[in-house]
């Protein structure tokens, strides 16, 4: 029987891209691997997470960090693919026919006011019209992952942040930092500049949904972990354009009922293997 994966010995059967159904070829760059999934005239990339280990949570001499930040050992143990932006109002409409959106300037947008329940039909009209694509909600500690992309910092881009690099309420600013610009609203995705894993706006602008029930962090070494199995709360992640910069580091926690639809509120895909 092959050796259950843990932090220090991670399975690597699925280091490599896999095929995704629907989509167009394997794409190279700087970052590494993307695709492209397109459903009707809109497209979505994808970019390619490989398996790992980090440290989630925060250490506790990080400023301004929350009470719910435990340190732990985590190991992704899964390569999966990861949109390289928030759901933005013109991929929504091609897959679902009403847009919730406050803010509908510009298609490039991204989707909010939307409730974790509306994701969960947003993904399973996407998924009948693309059978095998396996498209769910990150798990919360896929999210972190992929936002820090390596980084052990508060931000993925480093110790502090301007609103040149993640859209926040310029106002109040991290730790002894700037003031900056308050956009007053979301900005269109991959406006901004990417972390080191080609993934754009994943501090600010719009919280994102996860998959997961709210629950406290356990405080040993985690394996690809799901959270609770039932809750009240479901998983946000990243902060928003209306929020101080604290909100936006890489290991910032919210929680809302899944009914909700806050206006500063939409989320990401994942597609995953079966």
């Amino acid at each position: 029987m092959p050796a259950r994966p843990t932090a220090s010995n991670p399975r690597t059967d699925s280091a490599e891209p896999f095929p995704v159904p629907g989509a167009g070829d394997l794409l190279d760059d700087p970052f590494g691997r993307s695709l492209r999934l397109v459903v009707g005239n809109a497209r979505q990339a994808f970019r390619w997470i490989r398996p790992g280990c980090f440290q989630m949570g925060s250490p506790a001499d990080e400023t301004q960090r929350g009470v719910a930040e435990l340190p732990h050992e985590v190991t992704i143990s899964h390569g999966f693919w990861l949109a390289d932006t928030a759901c933005t109002q013109a991929f929504w409409t091609a897959v679902w026919p009403v847009n919730p959106s406050h803010f509908q300037e510009d298609p490039r947008h991204p989707v909010e006011n939307v409730a974790w329940h509306d994701t969960q039909r947003f993904l399973a009209e996407l998924n009948r019209r693309l059978p095998g694509l396996n498209a769910r909600l990150p798990y919360e500690a896929e999210w972190e992952y992929a936002c820090r992309a390596g980084t052990t910092t508060p931000f993925s881009f480093g110790n502090q942040i301007t609103t040149e690099q993640v859209n926040y309420h310029g106002d109040f600013p991290y730790a002894d930092g700037m003031k900056g610009v308050y956009r007053q609203r979301p900005v269109p995705v991959a406006s901004l500049p990417p972390n080191p894993w080609g993934l754009y706006e994943m501090h600010g602008n719009v919280w994102e949904w996860c998959a997961d029930w709210y629950a406290d962090y356990p405080g040993e070494p985690q394996v690809d972990p799901r959270g609770p199995t039932f809750g009240k709360m479901r998983v946000l992640r990243g902060g928003t354009w209306s929020d101080p910069a604290r909100y936006a580091r890489s290991a910032t926690r919210s929680r809302i009922e899944p009914v909700y639809r806050p206006r500063s509120t939409g989320f990401r895909l994942v597609i995953a293997q079966s």
